[in-house]
This record gives C-alpha cells, sequence and structure tokens, in this order.
C-alpha cells in the first residue's frame, strides 16, 4: 500500500511540473510578442525628432526678423530690376541693328544732309535740271542783295545761291528754317546795270525782295536723280 501512495505522489508532483514548465513558457512567448516599453518611448522619441527637424528647417528657411524680410524683398526686386534691364538692352541693341539696317538700305547715308538738302532744292526749284554742274554760294546776313550797286538793301539773314554754270541754267537763293522748309528770295542771277535806273529803284526793288520772300516745303525727291546732283555740285 505505501508503495502505491509513492508511485501515486511521484506522477502527481511530475504533472504539476509539467504544467508549470508549460504556463512559463506561454508567458515568455506573450513577452516577446508585445513591444516593450523602451521600444515603444524610442519610436515615439524618434518620431518627435524628425517633426522638429523639420519645422527648424522649415523656420530656417523662412525670414522671421524685419530686416531678414527686407533683405529677402530687396533680393526679389533686384532680380526683377536685372530681368527688366536685360530685356530692355535686348529691345535697344534690336533697335539699333534696325536703324544700321535702315541706313544701309538708304542709298543717300554716305551724303551729308547739306548736299542732299541742296540737291532737293535744285530739284524742286531749279529752272534747269540739265546741268554740267551745280555751283553752291554762301552768302552772310548783311551783304548786299545786289553787290554791284552800293544803294542795294542787304540779306537779313545768311543764304545759301545755287546755280549752274550757265545764265541759262538760272538761280535759287534760300534760307533754310531746319523744319524741312526754306525762304526763297527772288534774286536774279545777273542785275541790270545800276546807270539804267533812276536813283532810289534798286533800294526799293530789293526792299521788296526781303519783303515778299515766299516760304516753300522741300520734297524728299528722287533718291538717283539727287545722287547725280550732288556729283556734279561744285561747293564755293
Amino acid at each position: 500500500m505505501k508503495k502505491l501512495s509513492k508511485i501515486f505522489y511521484s506522477h502527481a508532483a511530475l504533472l504539476l511540473l509539467a504544467l508549470l514548465l508549460a504556463g512559463c513558457t506561454g508567458s515568455k512567448d506573450e513577452e516577446s510578442k508585445q513591444p516593450s516599453k523602451h521600444d515603444a518611448a524610442h519610436s515615439d522619441k524618434n518620431d518627435n525628432g524628425t517633426e522638429d527637424s523639420t519645422n527648424i528647417r522649415k523656420e530656417e528657411t523662412e525670414p522671421t526678423t524685419e530686416s531678414e524680410k527686407a533683405a529677402a524683398k530687396a533680393s526679389t526686386e533686384n532680380a526683377s530690376k536685372e530681368s527688366t534691364t536685360n530685356e530692355s538692352s535686348k529691345t535697344s541693341s534690336e533697335k539699333v541693328k534696325n536703324v544700321e539696317k535702315g541706313k544701309e538700305g538708304n542709298g543717300l547715308a554716305a551724303y551729308s544732309s547739306e548736299k542732299i538738302e541742296y540737291a532737293r532744292v535744285w530739284l524742286q526749284l531749279g529752272p534747269n535740271q540739265e546741268l554740267d554742274e551745280l555751283n553752291v554760294r554762301h552768302i552772310s546776313a548783311g551783304e548786299p542783295i545786289n553787290p554791284n550797286d552800293d544803294t542795294s538793301a542787304s540779306y537779313p539773314e545768311d543764304v545759301i545761291q545755287l546755280a549752274g554754270s550757265r545764265l541759262v541754267d538760272g538761280s535759287v537763293t534760300y534760307s533754310g528754317n531746319g523744319d524741312g522748309t526754306i525762304n526763297i528770295y527772288n534774286v536774279p542771277l545777273r542785275w541790270d546795270s545800276a546807270a539804267d535806273l533812276d536813283q532810289g529803284v534798286m533800294r526799293k526793288e530789293t526792299e521788296n525782295i526781303i519783303k515778299n520772300t515766299k516760304k516753300v516745303y522741300v520734297n524728299t525727291g528722287d533718291d538717283q536723280k539727287i545722287k547725280r546732283l550732288i556729283d556734279i555740285m561744285i561747293i564755293h
């Protein structure tokens, strides 16, 4: 009987030990499956660190003080001005190129504006266009209209006289106004002898020439004809 009791107790003890071992093993498995408090805290810390770093970088890139804001505004304005200046320079360069191109296409670009004016005046007002030469003479203000008579009235301003090489070619005497118009003085190329005129007649005639000047607008004329006149022009 005692022997059976020992066997029973032995089996009971082994069964109890097996149950205890099984319980311990299950508890360890549950603990390994659940994250530890240290791991969770470390994860939260990393997340917070990332957010803080992002906020810091954002704050660093944005101006916070008034001076920083002013500097950022000035930088933006300077960039805009530089862009506008570059566009303006490009436009100016294109305009200069267009002007130069226009000059190249102008057949009179090689001649002075004075010579072009003389030729245009003769082309429009000259009595004879079939000239051998076109003579240009400058007469100063104060000189007598009739240089052969002491009683002649004098020119009130500087004038220019255009004439051919022959009397039949005629002449044009005028003053420029600087606006595309000229004042025509009806002065003959050759005067009659003063001995054939009564005393005081020349004075009256020359004064009438001054009073009756005619204002005329000068046309641009034909470039080829103007070039031909310039080529036979003689300036005295």
